[in-house]
């Protein structure tokens, strides 16, 4: 069984980001970049499913500037056996990177796609959903545990969901797409032999139009701006002050 798994590259978690000057978007220019944090616990996963002997390829994708084959070969270093960049210079929406995907899905034939439950640039928590959407297929969101069983032809995967209320578990038909959540695993540390030996495995580069897909942007971004400022906080002598405040001032209450 084939695993695909895209993973995307974003600005490092440690990086306070900016706002540029002219309000169009997040200034990235010299800036620490890395693997999308649920992305890399979503091919930590599909490993983990070859080492078991469950998967028998690993194959990780992203979608965006060629810098995007430094992202692709830590994804070989964690463990994948080979990667695809569909190689883009404009601005990916999640719509356009699921309709990529999906032209790689019917390309590969992957028995199931693990990805991330988000980004943690835009956070929008989209692109599993549109890929299962577009591609007909099964969906699991929010994993904190994978299972996959059944035998040739009729497997299943089991997966443990993260709910409001607590746990749910379902049970789905292979193929499908999962997207994982913090709790399903903890990503191993890259040895530098595993960056060499990831040096030497298959990347390939292909774009949109080899694809056939339109990346056209559909939404608009007309603002980019940082939060408010916190406002200074006051010590209360009492909790009827206290009350007061909440409830005439702050109007929470």
């Amino acid at each position: 069984m084939k695993v695909l798994v895209p993973v995307k590259r974003v600005v490092d978690y440690n990086v306070k980001v900016r706002v540029k000057s002219d309000g169009t978007g997040v200034d990235i220019a010299n800036v620490k970049m890395s693997m999308n944090p649920f992305d890399e616990i979503a091919i930590e996963e599909a490993v983990r499913l070859k080492e078991k002997g469950v998967a028998t390829e690993v194959i990780a994708v992203s979608c965006g500037v060629l810098q995007c084959q430094e992202t692709l070969r830590t994804a070989m270093a964690i463990g994948a056996d080979r990667a695809i960049l569909v190689e883009c210079t404009d601005e990916l929406q999640p719509l356009a990177v699921a309709k990529l995907l999906k032209a790689l899905v019917d390309k590969e034939q992957p028995g199931l796609v693990i990805l991330g439950k988000q980004a943690i640039d835009d956070d929008c928590n989209q692109t599993g959903q549109m890929l299962a959407a577009l591609a007909g297929l099964p969906q699991a969101t929010f994993a904190s545990k994978v299972e996959v069983g059944g035998s040739a032809g009729e497997g299943h995967v089991s997966v443990t969901r993260e709910v409001d209320g607590g746990l749910e578990t379902v049970k789905l038909k292979l193929p499908a797409v999962v997207t994982t959540d913090l709790r399903l695993n903890e990503p191993r540390y890259v040895t530098l032999p595993n960056i060499m030996k990831a040096k030497k495995k298959t990347l390939d580069n292909v774009k949109p139009a080899d694809l056939g897909v339109d990346v056209t942007p559909r939404i608009k971004t007309l603002k980019v701006s940082e939060p408010p400022k916190r406002g200074a906080g006051v010590k209360v002598p009492d909790v009827a002050a206290l009350v007061d405040k909440l409830k005439n001032e702050a109007k929470v209450i």
